[in-house]
């Protein structure tokens, strides 16, 4: 049977996509859309909003890409219903991260703030340099489209907290807002004459859309825990 799949922020842009996109997935089935103030009208597809939650039909999975006030209902209605939750809102504080990490508890849970795959095997690569030169100085440089308000970016920061947990000083942050550049991360690790560049550049939001529904399909129907999506890229 395949996997059945709600999406929470449907109306948003990442939303589209994942409800453009999921008929590339053959394991998925997207059973509801749910969106903040007004429901989705998905052709085939049972449209709800948050204050409709007791409507929703039986689902695995949920990705949630959503507003961080919209966060704490779904995250709750996940645990209720014993569904994985696969989420991309930004901006959440550390209660809220406090009380994701509760919920690991009761179901499969994974929070990213950048679902390229890409972005995922840059991390991993950065926590090695890290590890292997702890006395190079360490630089972030993040480049999005003008509209992008957070900055530095979410990834950029994961992207830190990779070069912190390998050890050594913390990294010094840049961030540039030009044009329509979707996504762009430089890590660069400097010594006395010569310096590693590590880039990942994104030249398609539909990667985004599309490591989130990887994830979902890896994550419904594992153990309650907390996973990373590289833990879902190494026992893939």
């Amino acid at each position: 049977m395949p996997i059945r799949l709600m999406i929470h922020g449907a109306s948003g842009r990442m939303g589209q996509a994942l409800v453009r996109l999921c008929g590339e997935c053959p394991d998925l089935q997207l059973v509801a859309a749910v969106a903040g103030r007004h429901a989705p009208s998905i052709e085939g597809v049972p449209g709800f909003t948050t204050a409709q939650l007791d409507r929703v039909p039986a689902f695995d999975v949920c990705i949630d890409f959503s507003l961080p006030d919209a966060f704490d209902p779904m995250l709750a209605f996940c645990v209720e219903r014993g569904a994985a939750l696969v989420s991309g809102t930004t901006g959440l504080n550390e209660a809220q991260m406090a009380r994701f990490d509760t919920a690991a508890a009761h179901v499969p849970v994974l929070w990213a703030a950048n679902f390229s795959l890409g972005v995922a095997i840059l991390s991993d690569l950065v926590r090695r340099a890290a590890q292997a030169l702890p006395q190079w100085q360490r630089d972030i440089v993040e480049s999005h489209h003008i509209h992008k308000q957070d900055a530095p970016s979410g990834t950029a920061l994961a992207l830190g907290r990779a070069v912190v947990e390998g050890g050594g000083p913390e990294p010094h942050y840049a961030s540039l807002r030009a044009g329509d550049i979707i996504g762009e991360h430089l890590v660069q690790f400097t010594g006395m004459g010569e310096r590693i560049e590590l880039i990942h550049r994104a030249t398609h939001r539909d990667i985004f859309a599309r490591g989130a529904l990887h994830c979902a399909t890896a994550l419904a129907g594992r153990p309650a825990g907390r996973y990373s999506l590289m833990d879902l890229l190494v026992s893939a």
